[in-house]
């Protein structure tokens, strides 16, 4: 992914490097053209960097995210397992925003991918009788809703509507069986 970003990039250092190399020589060209070909190179730079950033932006296609069965919660609770209800919908945009700052960053994937995780989603995109019906039981107003749940807190822990990365660490951790 990162190969043509890389190759434009040296392209440019062999472009300004050739330039420079001729205005040495002797020829007539203008500096604002080596400056503004440094330029792009900067820039093209910064992408590069960006893009070979390391993590995995398509991690969260891995993800196996369940439909809602609220009735399949506290059973799994009570075997051990932690929990994590999402309650989002296409046409909420906190709830998009959570999507791509939170759930689908590569080291939240990772984490929600141990064995003792199970990941439920409620999706209100369409009217759903059933997320509805959960929302209603835990007194939970629109999307984005999030909660966890987990052996020390059967009843779960509510995240807040905007997530970050630590919001879910804190409350994986405090819904977690102490070691």
């Amino acid at each position: 992914m990162t190969f043509v970003p890389t190759l434009v990039l040296i392209l440019f250092f062999i472009a300004i490097a050739s330039l420079l190399f001729a205005k040495a020589k002797g020829h007539k060209i203008p500096l604002s053209v080596i400056f503004v070909l440094g330029f792009f190179t900067v820039c093209m730079a910064g992408v590069v960097a960006f893009i070979k950033n390391g993590e995995n932006y398509d991690a969260y296609l891995f993800q196996q995210w369940q439909p809602l069965e609220p009735e399949k919660i506290q059973p799994l609770v009570s075997q051990g397992y932690t929990v994590v209800v999402d309650i989002q919908a296409d046409w909420c945009l906190p709830c998009q925003a959570n999507k791509a700052n939170v759930w689908h960053r590569e080291p939240v994937v990772n984490t929600l991918a141990a064995d003792n995780i199970v990941l439920m989603r409620g999706d209100l995109t369409e009217p759903n009788p059933v997320v509805e019906g959960y929302l209603r039981s835990e007194q939970g107003h629109g999307t984005p809703y999030n909660k966890i749940y987990g052996p020390t807190h059967p009843q779960g822990l509510v995240l807040p509507k905007q997530l970050s990365i630590k919001h879910v660490y804190q409350t994986l951790a405090a819904v977690a069986v102490a070691d």
